[in-house]
């Protein structure tokens, strides 16, 4: 999991790396997210969330998680004015870091459990398998973008003969 995690920067960065300023912004509408924001939405979930509660959970597993609000963070973080690659570049070195610590917790550590009153009794490694699969919802979230936005972009011409998404 921990390598699925480190690999997941890079690959972004290659998919979106020729993503206009326009298209990184674009939204299909007001309460969907663009590229950008889904992109500065994993860089603050590695700090707010999958990180800071591992860590907790492996230091600290009687103490209460920060609360975290993604969608206030979007409003109040401005996700919208930032720049798609300087935010690539910041997801990339935020996530070594966190590899890198991860690299050091021990097997048997993942088994550390914590009780939180959203989800009950929860282990270190259940964070770390949601961390993964959190990253996953996102790649689809950003696929699916793409594939709004060629769709868009086609103008006279139909995306039909690819499928249904």
């Amino acid at each position: 999991m921990i390598d699925r995690l480190e690999c997941i920067p890079d690959s972004l960065g290659v998919l979106l790396a020729d993503l206009s300023h326009e298209d990184a912004r674009w939204r299909p509408s007001e309460s969907d997210w663009s590229v950008l924001e889904i992109i500065c939405h994993l860089v603050d979930e590695d700090l707010d969330d999958f990180g800071t509660r591992l860590r907790m959970t492996l230091e600290a597993p009687d103490a209460d998680w920060p609360g975290i609000d993604p969608s206030a963070a979007a409003r109040e973080r401005q996700y919208r004015e930032r720049d798609l690659q300087t935010m690539l570049r910041e997801f990339k070195a935020v996530r070594r870091i966190e590899t890198n610590w991860l690299r050091t917790v021990t097997a048997k550590d993942f088994h550390i459990e914590k009780t939180q009153p959203a989800f009950g009794t929860i282990r270190a490694g259940d964070i770390l398998a949601a961390w993964c699969a959190h990253d996953d919802l996102h790649l689809r979230q950003i696929a699916k973008r793409l594939h709004e936005l060629t769709s868009l972009k086609a103008g006279p011409f139909g995306t039909e003969y690819a499928g249904d998404w």
